[in-house]
């Protein structure tokens, strides 16, 4: 009996052909669960990308840096858990109660890590060392992260020193906005 009519067996997977690429499976897999990845991978001879690391998206030298802000973000990127990009989008919404701007916009968040079982670690500081908010502001981030990642823990420090330069430009427009006058302030 002839089976003329049946398709073909695949010669290999989506993630055959990825793996081909990466170098390894698990690379492959990364980048399967965060697609975005495949964009930054310009492979060279030695099998590094631009930034000097891989497309995996794991711990390694390819950290996001995609925002004028340098968040250091970091993520094990596993299909249906939250990345680092998701967390930052999030505490857009985490608002600084005394100039009424998010504290991305701010720069008060130096980093986000997601870890293997899907904790958050977010580094962060304050205006300000003796600012009495921290309690409010890791407050209004269990609100927004609810539902987003498992855990979340504020790693609060005070190296660097923030300063208004760390301000993005959208938050720059924001206080603005407000009637801040930055060409009046005392640049550090």
């Amino acid at each position: 009996m002839s089976h003329s009519n049946l398709v073909p067996e695949p010669s290999g997977s989506i993630l055959d052909s990825i793996e081909a690429v990466v170098g390894s499976e698990d690379a492959a897999r990364k980048v399967m669960a965060n697609p975005e990845r495949a964009a930054l991978y310009n492979r060279d001879l030695d099998g590094q990308d631009e930034h000097g690391g891989c497309a995996c998206g794991g711990s390694c030298a390819c950290d996001d840096e995609d925002d004028g802000n340098k968040i250091a973000i970091k993520a094990l990127d596993d299909i249906g858990r939250a990345t680092a990009q998701d967390v930052k989008e999030a505490l857009h919404q985490v608002i600084d109660p005394e100039l009424g701007i998010d504290v991305v916009d701010l720069g008060l968040v130096y980093g986000i890590e997601i870890d293997e079982q899907g904790r958050a670690i977010i580094t962060m500081t304050l205006t300000t060392p003796a600012c009495p908010l921290t309690d409010l502001l890791e407050d209004q981030c269990a609100s927004v992260l609810a539902g987003l990642v498992e855990e979340f823990r504020i790693d609060w420090t005070w190296t660097p020193r923030w300063t208004m330069d760390m301000i993005s430009p959208e938050g720059r427009e924001q206080l603005a906005a407000l009637g801040f006058n930055f060409s009046a302030m005392p640049h550090t």
